[in-house]
């Protein structure tokens, strides 16, 4: 009987006082229950031990739901790119892909160890495979020519799918929680900074007047990502317009 009652423990399903019982173990409670504690603590944070507690279960209770943490994160990315929502019916290619590439952005803002998750893995998962072929499917159906929408992936990069790695993104920090919190401001250029790289000196000072009511910020990343998702879109359009090809440009 002890060993009975300890199998149904494992399984997430044994009845307390013979009225309690617990909601069955699965796959996909397993996939939730992991990104809601990556959500919270940050991703450094996950073990297959620590996910069972939060689940109350015992860990060898996961392996029959997921293999190894490799498989419990490609389906936590699984999770987290199935939010974003199906593309925009009756919209333009460029209307279409902007909107879904800034609802991509998102989600992965509300999941923010994601990013980093999907960068690490050295095949992409079938979520992120099925929405890398919608977008696709939106620029074959807005007129590019497979040739370009290949090369229009290339150029899109991370970006396609809501995140990028800015070269002076210093204002926003990942908190061990996993949530952006605000960087302290940037101290000034040193003045022998500045002189050797008086460019460089420039776009700081700028940055962070930007918004004179948070001097020191830094950069609005959220403006930055729109600016250049729009540059590309824009500079996309005129290539389709001109039927560009790559065969005429080697």
């Amino acid at each position: 009987m002890v060993e009975q009652a300890e199998t149904a423990e494992q399984a997430g399903t044994v009845e307390r006082a013979g009225t309690v019982r617990r909601t069955p173990l699965s796959r996909e409670r397993v996939l939730r229950a992991a990104v809601a504690l990556a959500d919270e603590a940050g991703i450094e944070s996950l073990s297959m031990r620590n996910l069972a507690q939060e689940l109350g279960v015992v860990p060898m209770a996961l392996y029959k739901h997921v293999a190894n943490k490799d498989e419990l994160l490609d389906g936590m990315i699984d999770v987290v790119v199935g939010e974003i929502g199906p593309p925009a019916p009756d919209a333009g290619w460029q209307d279409a892909v902007r909107s879904r590439i800034l609802a991509a952005r998102q989600v992965l803002r509300r999941h923010p160890w994601a990013p980093l998750a999907i960068e690490s893995r050295n095949t992409a998962t079938p979520a992120v495979l099925g929405y890398l072929d919608s977008i696709v499917g939106t620029l074959r159906a807005g007129g590019f020519t497979t040739d370009l929408a290949h090369h229009v992936m290339h150029a899109m990069g991370s970006r396609v799918l809501g995140f990028s790695q800015e070269l002076f993104d210093t204002s926003r920090r990942a908190g061990r929680s996993g949530t952006a919190e605000p960087e302290p401001p940037a101290a000034a250029f040193p003045p022998e900074a500045a002189a050797r790289f008086p460019h460089l000196a420039a776009i700081a000072t700028a940055a962070s007047h930007d918004d004179a009511s948070v001097v020191g910020q830094g950069c609005d990343d959220q403006f930055e990502f729109e600016f250049a998702l729009d540059l590309l879109l824009d500079g996309i359009e005129r290539l389709r317009q001109q039927g560009w090809t790559s065969a005429s440009h080697r």
